[in-house]
């Protein structure tokens, strides 16, 4: 359970999907992307470029709306 104080002040969490790390911005339930019964990836992908995420990723009742974190690269300063 995610408090809303920390999502208002702009407090996010992590998931780690397969040695992945992605910064969760939002969650959305599915019911929100759903016509006629049937889920509209097309809206889903609609609303993450719009908010400028760059993946989303799901349960059975919610789309995880997240910001891939990159690996760091290690520059030698001589």
């Amino acid at each position: 359970m995610h408090s809303s104080f920390l999502e208002m002040i702009g407090v996010h969490y992590i998931k780690y999907i397969n040695g992945i790390g992605y910064i969760v911005k939002n969650e959305i339930s599915k019911h929100m992307f759903t016509q006629n019964n049937q889920i509209r990836f097309d809206w889903v992908q609609m609303y993450r470029d719009e908010m400028g995420y760059d993946h989303v990723l799901q349960n059975d009742n919610v789309f995880f709306f997240c910001e891939t974190i990159q690996e760091v690269e290690i520059i030698e300063y001589l």
